[in-house]
């Protein structure tokens, strides 16, 4: 049987302040035509459709244009929500949905009632978990603590205590929203850790003959029955070096993974990370390449440039974040504010300030004359409210 796994959607996501609609519009379309080229016999959303609980509308409605779409395909879908789903809001309607064949897993309590497909070699049971919040779950399967890995074992009980139910040789697939031990984050998951711990060890997944999870937006491969397919749009500069990709794994006969390819998802723009004096970044013909990317720029300057972004924007024109670094830049050596205070004048702190906020580079003749020009207008001001007390 095979299987196309995706997830990580985060419809109604943009990139810094790029509207991503119309790539994740481009998505979908591929996400459809793979489905039909490829002969897929069920697709498998493993979480975080939207990007916030409550979606802007044009979210919502390019999900309902996916929804009717794969409907119309004729092949099974099944669906759970993530940490950035409304579990509820997603799953409004879902016995209704589902005599369309798109299967909407949201409820913890349902995670042990599988979607079952059937193919030449018997039965296949898809087994929906969404994102379980430990706190929020953890009396539903009384789970010894609060944490992700005791609740995500919990509820994998109930799994394997269904799969023993059924006929022998019916084989299992999981779906699931979770940060897994061994997989690589990036900057754009949102952090769902608990007393400082997020992971989870991928044996909790033992006895499955294929799990696919969402969450981290890097595809990559836990072991070959553990896999995350990653977003199919990079939803930050860390995401940068990241080939974008959906899972197409073809379950065999005895559950073994008789095939696992990965699927391009379409590129809207290429990202690049620069880094360097903003001279360099102009001047060499290296960056060539990177003119027509969303460019993320570093200013290595001891001083920082004079309008370095509309600079930029010149040879970069989808510049979309700035940011200084500056060469030689010293270390605070430990010691507190009030240490570091002591001794000084306002004048000389408020030097200070000017050069930490430009990134280098302390303040010229003219500027220190304004600063002092204030502070005395700031003294003389003061004494004229003593005066008048």
């Amino acid at each position: 049987m095979k299987f196309l796994h995706t997830s990580d959607w985060h419809l109604g996501r943009a990139f810094h302040r790029v509207n991503l609609l119309g790539a994740q519009a481009a998505f979908v379309d591929h996400l459809v035509e793979t489905v039909r080229t490829h002969e897929v016999d069920a697709v498998l959303v493993a979480g975080d459709v939207y990007d916030r609980a409550v979606p802007p509308l044009p979210a919502v409605e390019l999900y309902d244009r996916a929804l009717h779409r794969l409907a119309e395909l004729g092949v099974p879908t099944v669906m759970i929500s993530g940490n950035h789903d409304s579990a509820r809001r997603l799953g409004v309607g879902a016995g209704l949905i589902g005599r369309a064949g798109i299967h909407l897993r949201t409820d913890p309590a349902g995670c042990a009632d599988p979607v079952v497909l059937a193919d030449v070699h018997g039965d296949v049971a898809l087994y929906g978990l969404p994102y379980l919040e430990p706190a929020l779950v953890k009396d539903e399967f009384a789970a010894r603590k609060v944490s992700h890995e005791a609740v995500l074992g919990a509820a994998m009980d109930r799994i394997r205590a269904d799969l023993a139910t059924r006929p022998a040789g019916t084989r299992s697939v999981v779906l699931a929203h979770a940060f897994v031990t061994g997989g690589q984050a990036s900057d754009s998951e949102r952090d769902i850790s608990v007393g400082g711990v997020e992971a989870v060890p991928a044996s909790v997944f033992d006895g499955v003959d294929y799990t696919a999870l969402g969450h981290l937006h890097g595809c990559q491969t836990i072991n070959e029955r553990v896999r995350y397919s990653g977003s199919p749009l990079a939803y930050s500069f860390s995401e940068a070096d990241h080939r974008k990709t959906m899972w197409l794994i073809d379950l065999g006969a005895q559950g073994e993974i008789a095939a696992a390819e990965r699927i391009d998802t379409p590129v809207p723009r290429a990202l690049a990370r620069l880094r360097g004096r903003i001279d360099d970044l102009l001047d060499d013909p290296a960056h060539a390449v990177h003119e027509d990317a969303w460019v993320e720029a570093t200013l290595t300057d001891p001083v920082r440039p004079e309008d370095p972004m509309a600079r930029l924007a010149a040879r970069f024109p989808h510049t979309l974040t700035l940011a200084f670094d500056p060469e030689g830049r010293q270390e605070e050596n430990g010691a507190s504010y009030a240490q570091r205070l002591r001794g000084r004048t306002d004048q000389q702190i408020a030097e200070d300030f000017v050069a930490h906020v430009r990134g280098g580079g302390h303040p010229d003749e003219a500027e220190r004359a304004v600063l002092q020009g204030a502070f005395d207008d700031v003294r003389a001001d003061d004494s004229r409210r003593e005066t008048h007390r």
